[in-house]
Formats: C-alpha cells, sequence, structure tokens
C-alpha cells in the first residue's frame, strides 16, 4: 500500500473517532472523574500490562529455538520494551514488532525471513488466542449483557484467522498460493514474501509446540485484559471482570488495524461505544479510555529507560553475544 494511501485512511479513521467523541462526550465531565481516579487502581492497571510483558518474551524464545536461534529470556524482554516505546511513535503495534525484527536480524545475520516470520506467527498466534477468548467471554455474557451488535466484528475476527490459518499451515493452499506468484513477481516481492511463508510453514512440523504457545497466549491475553478492568475501576465503573473478558479481546483485535497512529481517538472511541452498550455513561467510558492510554504509555516507560541507559553507556546494540 501506498505511504499516501495509508496516511489518508489514518487521518480519516482517527477523525471518524474524534467526530464520534466530540457527539457523545463533555470534556469537563470527563476532567472531573479523570482528577477523581483512583491512583492504586491505575497502579495496579500498570503493573499488569508490564508484567505481562516476561511470559511474552518467554514465548517468544520457545518459538525462537524450534527455529534454532538461541536468545537469552533478559535480551527479549529488554526487546519487548524497546517495542512498546517503538510503537508510541509507529503505527499501532506493527511499529513495535519492525522494532523487535530489526534488533533481533542483527544478532543473526541471514536469518531475517525466519526472524520475521517468527514475530509475525508469535502475533498471529496472539490474535487467535485472544480471538478465542472473546468467544469465551460472549458465552459468559450471555443472558447478563446485551452486546449481540458485536458479534459480528467477532465473527469477522474468527473468519480472518481461519483463513489465515489455513494458508499457512494447509499443503492443500500451496497450489492456490502458487497461482499468485506471477503477480507476486512482478512487484519484485516473491522471494522474501517466500522466505517468509517457508519460515512460518516450517512451524508445522512443531504441532505440540504451537498448541502450548496457543494455550499460553490466552492465558496472557486473560490477564493482560484485567489491566482495563482495573482502569476502568479506577474511574468507577463498578462493573465486573466478565464483560471485559468480552471487550478487551476485541480491543486488541481493534488495535491491531495497521491505519491509527497508537489508537489514538480509536481507542476512547471503542471504549464509549462498548461501554455505553452496557449502561456506562459516555463521560465515564471516555475516561477510562484515556486512562487506559497512559498505561499503554508509561508501558513504553522501561524501553526509554534502557534506550537511555545504553547511550549514556556508549553500548552498541544489539551485539553478537548470545548466551
Amino acid at each position: 500500500m501506498k505511504r499516501s494511501t495509508r496516511i489518508a485512511l489514518t487521518v480519516l479513521l482517527t477523525g471518524l473517532a474524534i467526530a464520534y467523541l466530540v457527539w457523545k462526550v463533555d470534556i469537563h465531565e470527563t476532567v472531573d472523574t479523570l482528577l477523581d481516579a483512583d491512583p492504586w487502581w491505575f497502579a495496579l492497571a500498570v503493573g499488569i500490562m508490564i508484567g505481562t510483558a516476561l511470559p511474552m518474551a518467554l514465548r517468544w524464545q520457545w518459538l525462537m529455538r524450534a527455529q534454532r536461534m538461541e536468545e537469552r529470556f533478559w535480551w527479549l524482554t529488554r526487546a519487548y520494551f524497546v517495542s512498546y516505546t517503538a510503537s508510541q511513535v509507529l503505527p499501532t503495534s506493527i511499529g513495535g514488532d519492525a522494532s523487535r525484527v530489526y534488533e533481533t536480524a542483527r544478532r543473526h545475520p541471514g536469518r531475517t525471513a525466519d526472524v520475521t516470520a517468527i514475530i509475525l506467527l508469535e502475533r498471529g498466534l496472539g490474535g487467535a488466542g485472544t480471538v478465542l477468548l472473546g468467544a469465551i467471554g460472549f458465552l459468559l455474557a450471555l443472558g447478563t449483557y446485551d452486546v449481540s451488535a458485536y458479534l459480528w466484528l467477532e465473527g469477522a475476527f474468527v473468519l480472518g484467522t481461519i483463513v489465515l490459518m489455513f494458508l499457512f499451515f494447509a499443503r492443500s493452499a500451496r497450489p492456490l498460493l502458487a497461482r499468485m506468484q506471477p503477480l507476486l513477481r512482478r512487484f519484485r516481492v516473491d522471494r522474501p514474501l517466500r522466505a517468509f511463508y517457508e519460515g512460518v510453514h516450517h512451524f508445522r512440523g512443531h504441532v505440540r509446540l504451537l498448541v502450548a504457545v496457543f494455550v499460553f497466549t490466552t492465558a496472557i491475553q486473560a490477564v493482560r485484559v484485567l489491566s482495563i478492568w482495573a482502569a476502568g475501576r479506577a474511574v468507577g465503573i463498578e462493573l465486573g471482570p466478565r464483560i471485559y473478558h468480552v471487550m478487551g479481546p476485541l480491543f486488541f483485535l481493534v488495535l491491531l488495524v495497521p491505519f491509527t497512529l497508537n489508537g489514538i481517538a480509536v481507542r476512547e472511541a471503542f471504549f464509549v461505544s462498548f461501554l455505553g452498550s452496557v449502561g456506562v455513561p459516555a463521560d465515564t467510558a471516555f475516561a477510562a479510555g484515556f486512562l487506559f492510554f497512559l498505561v499503554t504509555t508509561l508501558l513504553a516507560l522501561p524501553g526509554a529507560i534502557i534506550l537511555l541507559y545504553e547511550g549514556i553507556r556508549g553500548r552498541s546494540r544489539p551485539h553478537l553475544e548470545h548466551g
């Protein structure tokens, strides 16, 4: 996609979200709500998000070992935090993934395609786990909350996940992909995409690992959703965690759309829309969304501190040292 087209879509999506918020929200009420927010609930939300970076780094390490790339757990944790910092200025979480690809590929010369495949596979398994968690959340919400309008969105993500799994892991999909090769060759992207496909397809022989990572990821996402619940409690939303296990997975998936700048306005609009469907006032819902924005901003702080420390120490990162 051309850069100008992506910028136009980003501006359009952000503009629509801002217009929706202006229509629904009283900014003065929101400011009062934020000023009265409970700092302990907010601290819990931040702690949950920072703490879950560690098991996510462990998940990444497992996938790298399957491709015979050894990497230290603490370096992978560092790379995760630095990627959160990068995602504050690059489009959605994809910008953070690009940061991880760049740093890891420099530590493993000649393995860029494999590194990219691993990180995107990790992202894909995260999305699949999030979809499963959302489906479980909907089952838990039946008869308690009226969120049927979001079933279509959940269904679209489920369908997309099934299609991607078929394309990358089913042998019967290879003839279909082969038909696309002349078109890809015309745009001179056939070789890197083939290398990427082979890198992902390699994991077809690691079914037990993929299942373990998928279950592990679903559990991580279930914990991360509690950070949204804590942000809601900080501004006085008395809903229990169950509804957030419906909202949270959809929210995380929406933020993967690569046409937003760190989810600005889109995040808050989603909070207002979803929480409004279960009776939360728009001003309070907006305050919860803004507070969660602060949570994700603070999530970038450890990475910023790491980069500052390395800059002061004059380290040349990454270096070819493993263990």
